[in-house]
């Protein structure tokens, strides 16, 4: 019987050795809890988009708030400024980020109330009149200024080209509407375009 070559021998020991360090008990691995508010303009849209994307996306969010007021954009950071103090008062618990999200609208107040949220430490998301947009933007790129009606309009045809969806028609505060997106749209891209349209 003859003795196994040097090499042979030393990738036995490497195996043997990485296999022991794979048996080691893992340190630190536990997913952080992540707690945020994000509250809304928008009463339904908005917010029903956030619970779902919540409820089914992977993440290491594992607490989150999410409310709707129906409010304007400087109104709206200090009614979020309200909401959190009075959750963490009730909770004991800090909340790790706030996100305020509007629409841009005509609003006079909107380059005041980006900076109001900033000095709060909050984040702000927006779109410019709807935030269909956001929906519109898992399909194409759009550059343009147009109405609300119309990015509604551009959303149902985009939807139609798919298998199945030829007879779609937008119901404002669908709350299967973020399925829909995830279904047929394209994540990756809207962010992409987003992007490119900030």
């Amino acid at each position: 019987m003859g003795q196994l070559p040097k090499s042979k021998i030393e990738q036995l020991k490497r195996e043997k050795r990485e296999a022991k360090a794979a048996k080691k008990r893992k340190v630190a691995t536990r997913n952080k809890i992540v707690r945020f508010l994000i509250v809304c303009e928008g009463e339904r849209t908005e917010p029903n988009y956030f619970k779902e994307l919540v409820r089914n996306k992977y993440s290491e969010v594992r607490s989150g708030d999410i409310v709707g007021e129906g409010r304007s954009t400087c109104a709206l950071v200090k009614r979020a400024e309200d909401i959190r103090e009075k959750l963490e008062r009730q909770r004991q618990l800090r909340f790790d980020r706030v996100w305020v999200v509007f629409d841009k609208d005509d609003f006079n107040d909107f380059n005041e109330a980006i900076a109001l949220a900033e000095r709060n430490g909050f984040m702000a998301g927006w779109s410019n009149e709807a935030f269909e947009l956001w929906y519109l933007l898992h399909f194409v790129y759009l550059d343009s200024a147009i109405s609300r009606t119309d990015y509604i309009k551009k959303l149902e045809n985009e939807i139609r080209r798919f298998d199945g969806h030829e007879n779609f028609c937008y119901k404002k505060n669908d709350p299967g509407i973020y399925a829909l997106l995830q279904n047929i749209g394209n994540e990756i891209q809207a962010k992409l375009r987003a992007a490119r349209l900030r």
